[in-house]
């Protein structure tokens, strides 16, 4: 059986947060293997609680896309502040952090570069170095496994809140290994601990781990979305579709231009393993197009550990730009807080895969 962080330490009674100043930094789908949440557990208890982070996406996930902020306020239930920190602030300040001596940290994470849960730990890193707090991450499984790694490194002058520091795409380490790797290759001087989960093997995906899957943001509704993730989010740096406004997105991909019996003709050539391309149409209820028919594709998994996804979504993005070959094509800034590079290149880490697909 698999076991999170978060599983171990509820059934220790939280034994190593008692007679500390705990502060924590969560989102709805901080649970344990019986669907209860973190405060479900924590409100009974005796602990010390003085404040609560939460990320991205607002700490209940109420806030749909990227770049709508979210502030935080008073929790009645436990008479603390909740502090956003993807609003006025992404690091959290000296005043949010006061009486506090320990910063714990669970928020499940998808394995892939872009997602800004992983940054917003890592700004949490710096903030308790300089402040000399210690931080406890309650460890979880990575979704995608610990084996697989896909996708090149961040260049120089690329880095961004999708993508701090030089790790490939799918990069697969857990959050508390990304930690600890944070700490070492920033010199973070850091009294780090981590609660590492029990029983999962680094082969298993989401899936088989038998941990009930809570969706940690508003568009990764299942594990499979997960599995496309790391490939299917460079659609963000595209005027294309990537399916927000549907109920599977990043599965679904088109555009009101697209052919979708020739994209998916062209992509099943490819024999990509583990996937099989559908034609679909659809019509988002918000985001991009929305309210238009489009018309695209339904990416099928028909073998999960065979799915490469970045190489899958940069084969069909060369596609996709047959049917719109001008800069239309790609999304201009801002995106995640970056207003002058394009969203393509700090999503890919350079220009290179820009530069390839308009040469295609």
């Amino acid at each position: 059986m698999v076991s999170s962080g978060l599983d171990c330490l509820v059934s220790r009674g939280f034994d190593s947060l008692h007679g500390r100043s705990v502060a924590f930094l969560c989102n709805q789908a901080t649970i344990t293997r019986d669907g209860k949440h973190l405060f479900e557990h924590i409100l009974p208890s005796s602990l010390d609680v003085r404040a609560v982070f939460g990320p991205q996406h607002g700490l209940f996930g109420h806030t749909q896309d990227n770049m709508i902020e979210w502030e935080g306020a008073i929790d009645p239930r436990f008479g603390v502040p909740i502090y956003s920190l993807y609003g006025e602030h992404r690091k959290p300040t000296p005043e949010m952090l006061a009486g506090v001596d320990l910063l714990v940290v669970d928020l499940p994470d998808i394995g892939t570069r872009y997602y800004t849960f992983a940054w917003t730990m890592a700004y949490c890193l710096e903030a308790c170095a300089e402040l000399g707090i210690d931080v406890f991450i309650l460890d979880r499984p990575n979704p995608l496994g610990g084996v697989v790694t896909e996708g090149p490194l961040i260049e120089p002058g690329f880095e961004s809140f999708v993508g701090l520091y030089p790790i490939p795409i799918r990069h697969a380490m857990t959050l508390g290994e990304l930690a600890r790797w944070i700490c070492e290759y920033r010199g973070l001087n850091l009294n780090l601990d981590i609660e590492e989960c029990q029983g999962w093997d680094r082969t298993m995906l989401a899936h088989e781990t038998g941990l009930p899957w809570a969706l940690p943001s508003p568009n990764m509704p299942s594990p499979t979305t997960a599995l496309l993730y790391p490939g299917g989010c460079l659609l963000e740096g595209t005027t294309v579709s990537e399916g927000r406004g549907t109920t599977r997105p990043f599965e679904i991909v088109g555009a009101p231009y697209v052919d979708a019996f020739a994209l998916c003709r062209r992509m099943n050539d490819f024999e990509l393993p583990g996937l099989h391309f559908r034609p679909v149409q659809f019509q988002p209820t918000f985001n991009k197009f929305a309210g238009e028919v489009c018309e695209g594709c339904f990416v099928h998994v028909t073998n999960p550990h065979a799915v490469r996804s970045v190489h899958a979504y940069v084969l069909l993005l060369a596609q996709l730009w047959r049917f719109n070959r001008d800069q239309s094509f790609w999304k201009s800034p801002p995106y995640e807080y970056e207003y002058v590079k394009m969203p393509i290149d700090i999503l890919s880490g350079s220009t290179t895969l820009r530069s390839h697909i308009e040469s295609s």
